[in-house]
């Protein structure tokens, strides 16, 4: 398997899987931050704006958390 292959499944791999979840939970303090803000202003918009977001970050982390699992050991990294 040639070293671009690799790069290009790091996507579908155990560490690549790791690295979105990561970015996901990092999405999920700026939505904290945002719930904050909005909730000092009083500006229910924003608020709500906040909430689905996390409802996305949520459904997300699930999604990747699922395909960590049913990936095993298929781990395109390891060869």
């Amino acid at each position: 398997m040639s070293a671009l292959s690799k790069a290009m499944g790091f996507k579908k791999s155990k560490s690549g899987l790791y690295v979105s979840m990561a970015t996901s939970a990092f999405g999920a303090v700026g939505v904290y931050k945002q719930i904050k803000k909005a909730r000092g202003e009083n500006d229910t918009l924003r608020l709500l704006d906040a909430v689905v977001t996390g409802a996305a970050v949520v459904t997300n982390l699930a999604i990747l958390y699922r395909e960590l699992k049913s990936l095993g050991d298929d781990d395109v990294l390891l060869g």
